[in-house]
């Protein structure tokens, strides 16, 4: 029997169907989030022309956010946890192709958890290159619980994976000394608003949102983008929602704090949060990835890191348990 189990795993390493490993020419574990690097000597390559690069791919670019400023604000107030700047460049850049997440708004309704999905671009104090980091099409689709090999989920990280080549030319995929680890907690965190039947659902949504976006404030969160995805799903003549809409949410602390250890934090921040109705149900679904994605893609050990997620993840927790409570 043991050397039928290693047999077994050794067949799944080398057909890349372990969590976390794939096999390639190396045989080094494929981490969830790549980082691509390339020379930027001449500063040719900057976040504006990485957009461009994925404008001309098709992509909707729904922010592409400098977090140097509100970094070197807080550092200047004096903000508690806010002490040194690491960075001359870092963006959180959200992204993505409206329709390849119709398509898969069909079949899987979290796809939400990657529209947009996020990336960070970055270059250190004193060097002269520039990284972008992205979640793997095998992790979202782990997250999602969704089959890898669905041809257009395959398509849609094919395409990003191109794009990136073209906005980093020449660019070399880093290796990390870190190795992931088992995830503390659920992949994605849900909760579920029973909806009126004999309401109206959109004087509903209007209300629910409208208290979730007060809460956000005084718990620190910042609302960094809103995309109502049933526009284009009902666009191309599918009416299986009542709504769909994502936020994304950002806690500035959180990411500037991981980002220290982890520049490429940002292929996870900011966080994409589903709300939707199915036709002919009385439930708002709400949904986003949990930081226990970060925690065990990254490797993260250190304290300040672990701890500030944490809250972080507690906090959001909080607030849809009481907003669905009532």
């Amino acid at each position: 029997m043991k050397h039928f189990t290693k047999l077994l795993l050794a067949m799944l390493v080398a057909m890349g169907l372990v969590t976390g490993t794939v096999a390639n020419d190396t045989n080094t574990a494929k981490h969830n989030v790549s980082i691509l690097t390339a020379d930027n000597s001449d500063g040719k390559i900057t976040p504006k022309t990485i957009a461009a690069a994925f404008e001309k791919a098709g992509f909707f670019i729904n922010d592409n956010r400098d977090m140097t400023a509100p970094w070197k604000k807080q550092i200047k107030d004096g903000t508690k946890n806010f002490d040194t700047l690491e960075f001359d460049v870092y963006n959180l850049f959200t992204i993505f192709k409206k329709d390849f997440v119709v398509k898969l708004a069909k079949k899987y309704p979290n796809i939400g958890l990657f529209s947009p999905m996020s990336m960070s671009i970055w270059t250190k104090k004193g060097t002269k290159t520039i990284s972008i980091s992205s979640l793997s099409t095998e992790a979202m689709a782990e997250i999602m619980g969704v089959p890898a090999d669905d041809a257009e989920l395959v398509a849609y990280g094919k395409l990003v994976q191109e794009t990136l080549r073209a906005a980093l030319p020449n660019a070399k995929e880093e290796t990390v000394t870190y190795e992931m680890k088992q995830p503390e907690g659920p992949l994605v965190s849900t909760a579920q608003l029973a909806m009126d039947p004999d309401g109206d659902w959109e004087e509903q949504k209007e209300e629910f949102q409208a208290a979730f976006e007060q809460a956000l404030i005084p718990a620190m969160f910042i609302n960094a983008g809103f995309n109502d995805l049933n526009y284009d799903i009902e666009e191309s003549g599918y009416e299986g929602y009542t709504f769909y809409d994502v936020y994304s949410i950002c806690y500035l602390e959180v990411i500037y704090t991981v980002a220290k250890t982890h520049p490429e934090a940002g292929a996870f921040a900011p966080c994409s949060m589903y709300m939707y109705q199915k036709r002919g149900t009385n439930t708002m679904e709400i949904g986003f990835p949990s930081v226990y994605n970060w925690i065990a893609s990254l490797g993260i050990e250190d304290k300040a890191s672990h701890d500030i997620l944490l809250m972080a993840q507690k906090k959001m927790e909080d607030i849809l348990k009481e907003l669905t409570a009532k």
